[in-house]
């Protein structure tokens, strides 16, 4: 028997996808098209996470849909809010996830190298030390 549906499947394609890795998420951006034809944005962010109970990891995605009539809006939005989060930091640059990722590394090398540095003892050379109370 043939699907009947064969010939008029629902159909959504991929036309742009780029991805962003940041930390422990990664963001996808995905253009896509609707059967007739119209494009649309998904944003979807994947994170790993480790399920206890079975001992396994797994990815918890949260997923946004954009469509055409909102692009404007949203993009003036988005960027008005990142205006304020600059008002409010005091103008302040906000860092890259690469010079933050370096930060962090100078901070661990730096808690390695303490690290490394062990401490001497000292014994003294024969038992114990003739000390006068009186001296001290």
């Amino acid at each position: 028997m043939d699907n009947e549906n064969e010939g008029s499947k629902r159909r959504t394609d991929d036309i742009y996808s780029k991805s962003l890795r940041a930390g422990n998420r990664t963001y996808f951006f995905d253009v896509k098209s609707t059967k007739s034809e119209d494009l649309y944005l998904t944003i979807t962010e994947s994170k790993r996470r480790f399920n206890n109970e079975n001992g396994k990891f797994f990815y918890e995605k949260h997923k946004l849909f954009l469509y055409p009539e909102d692009f404007a809006s949203f993009q003036e939005n988005l960027q008005g809010t990142l205006d304020k989060i600059s008002d409010l930091n005091g103008g302040k640059e906000i860092v890259t996830r690469a010079e933050l990722d370096k930060q962090r590394e100078s901070k661990e090398d730096k808690t390695e190298k303490v690290e490394e540095i062990k401490p001497v003892e000292v014994k003294p050379a024969g038992g114990f030390s003739d000390v006068n109370f009186e001296d001290l």
